[in-house]
């Protein structure tokens, strides 16, 4: 009886140890964060991975990183296939703070992606460095076209 109680405890202590590491990015993956800094080069030098903004339209449409795509944490799921086939390319996931893209990168690696990296600081820490910030012209959020 006291080896099955062990047991049943040794079970759920790895659990919770299982659970706790899901919420922290990159944390299942091996991949280390980039820093706001490294992606500014690698955008620089023309070999950027791709970079996923999974904020809501609106908010990417405010100001995004050069070159991001806007796939809504929400929506990616379901829309894995505009990411393309390669589960081998690198991206960098961010949001505006991190949780969601802590949730986008969990959906990337079920999927298969296995070079899913977090933006260390995500946007407010792109945005408070000072990089380069893509946003629409006021004319043309809420467009259609």
């Amino acid at each position: 009886m006291l080896q099955r109680e062990s047991t049943a405890a040794g079970w759920i202590l790895v659990l919770v140890g299982l659970l706790a590491a899901c919420g922290q990015p990159g944390a299942d993956a091996g991949q280390a964060p980039i820093t706001v800094q490294a992606l500014a080069e690698r955008l620089d030098r023309g070999d950027a991975p791709l970079i996923l903004d999974v904020r809501t339209p609106e908010e990417y449409a405010a100001g995004h990183i050069p070159g991001a795509v806007n796939i809504p944490h929400t929506e990616l799921a379901e829309r894995l296939a505009e990411l393309g086939a390669d589960r081998n390319r690198e991206i960098v996931v961010h949001c505006r703070s991190g949780k969601r893209a802590a949730l986008a990168e969990g959906i990337l690696r079920r999927a298969g992606f296995n070079r899913v990296r977090d933006l260390e600081g995500h946007f407010l820490g792109w945005s408070e460095a000072g990089l380069p910030i893509v946003a629409a012209a006021p004319d043309a959020v809420g467009a259609e076209g």
